[in-house]
């Protein structure tokens, strides 16, 4: 029988034997809007739209696709996110850094937070990083897994200047190996587990990695390439969980995280409605345009102390 305990890497706590969380400036909701900005290698498949040429190099169709979101699709989010006084929190492969430093150069511009997401999105750099023909999982040991991160996060700090505060995992991959590792190196926030509206503590060694909130569910990769919805239902859908957000922010503060890729909703037919329903978030009063590091940093000073 295979070994079936796995680390409790977090406590339960429902929302309802919590004291209220208060933003500040008694504001009801903080939105995150966090980009996924990746890089894909030529000569490894990687996210695609018609799996059927996966298998081919070069792969013009899906890698045309994908380098769509850097040439042009991230401009455009751009300036959506200008227009409505959002800032992103970006989930950043290090390698973007040397293959695109225009992104970075107007990132920086924009104050955007940069999250450590691996070296580039090439399967070998997930954690979970393949499988046996029985369809059991091969993991990073911990020496491999301990390389990927260091490498990640150093690299960004020496060309960002600043420390690497938070961490997406590839995939949202991991071992039990993870959060320990992050907290050694210095990150301060890991968004790995969708699990709650507000920020909570990891058990780590040290007790000092929380859980920033992300979402599977206001993400457009599932949305469009798994569960199929629409480019004006996704805009709705972020307009719906705003408002239940809203309202019950006016009691018990929340968090929303919105998930996007530059070379999904960056194309056209999907952007003007992401434009819809932040404008829509961006005409309410009590709103906190916030990024990840600046929700980590509020909630050590607020509630860490």
């Amino acid at each position: 029988m295979p070994d079936l305990t796995q680390t409790k890497h977090y406590d339960f706590e429902p929302i309802i034997d919590r004291a209220p969380l208060e933003l500040p400036d008694g504001q009801r909701v903080a939105v995150l809007p966090f980009i996924n900005i990746e890089h894909f290698p030529a000569a490894i498949a990687g996210t695609a739209l018609a799996p059927a040429t996966t298998g081919l190099t070069p792969d013009p169709l899906n890698y045309g696709w994908r380098d769509y979101g850097m040439r042009v699709g991230l401009w455009r989010m751009m300036e959506t996110l200008d227009a409505c006084k959002m800032r992103a929190t970006v989930c950043l492969n290090s390698e973007v850094i040397r293959e695109y430093p225009r992104i970075i150069e107007e990132g920086e511009k924009r104050d955007w937070a940069w999250m450590g997401h691996g070296v580039n999105n090439a399967p070998s750099n997930l954690i979970c990083n393949s499988r046996n023909d029985d369809g059991s999982v091969n993991y990073l040991d911990e020496a491999d897994e301990r390389s990927i991160l260091e490498e990640t996060v150093t690299s960004m700090q020496a060309a960002l200047g600043r420390n690497v505060k938070g961490w997406l995992s590839p995939y949202l991959t991991h071992t039990d190996n993870t959060p320990r590792l992050l907290e050694e190196l210095g990150v301060e926030y890991l968004c790995d587990y969708t699990a709650d509206d507000h920020p909570f503590r990891f058990n780590t060694p040290q007790n000092n990695l929380i859980s920033v909130p992300y979402t599977l569910e206001l993400n457009d990769f599932p949305a469009f390439l798994n569960v199929g919805v629409s480019a004006k239902d996704f805009g709705d859908m972020i307009i719906d969980q705003f408002d239940v957000l809203y309202e019950e922010g006016a009691t018990n503060a929340r968090c929303m995280p919105i998930c996007l890729h530059t070379f999904i909703v960056g194309q056209p037919n999907k952007a003007k409605h992401i434009r819809r329903a932040f404008e829509y978030i961006a005409a309410h009063d009590g709103v906190w345009m916030a990024t990840g590091d600046e929700l980590n940093d509020w909630y050590r000073s607020a509630y860490m102390q």
